[in-house]
């Protein structure tokens, strides 16, 4: 049997609140807001942040410090301008 034991880092979705409630309920925490990133080691959620304010919740039953750590590190560094935003087709209208 093989283990799938990496780590991957995601926008969360509306599909994902459940997920997100879970883990705050295990974090005795408040689900965050906004944007969030999600680490997923396998398929299980360890860690949540959200991006605007870097707060975190996280398996308490899981050594997910790391990954929280990572996902505020990736939130600090998101643009959160999606590459198909207005600004970004200006500046490519003006190139060609």
């Amino acid at each position: 049997m093989t283990h799938n034991n990496s780590l991957r880092i995601r926008r969360a979705s509306a599909a994902d609140a459940a997920a997100v409630a879970r883990l705050a309920a295990l974090d005795s925490a408040v689900p965050p807001t906004g944007e969030v990133l999600l680490g997923e080691v396998g398929d299980e959620l360890w860690a949540a942040v959200e991006i605007d304010s870097g707060t975190a919740i996280a398996d308490p039953f899981r050594p997910s410090g790391d990954v929280v750590e990572l996902l505020r590190f990736r939130a600090r560094r998101t643009d959160r301008k999606a590459p198909h935003s207005t600004r970004w087709l200006r500046l490519r209208a003006r190139a060609a």
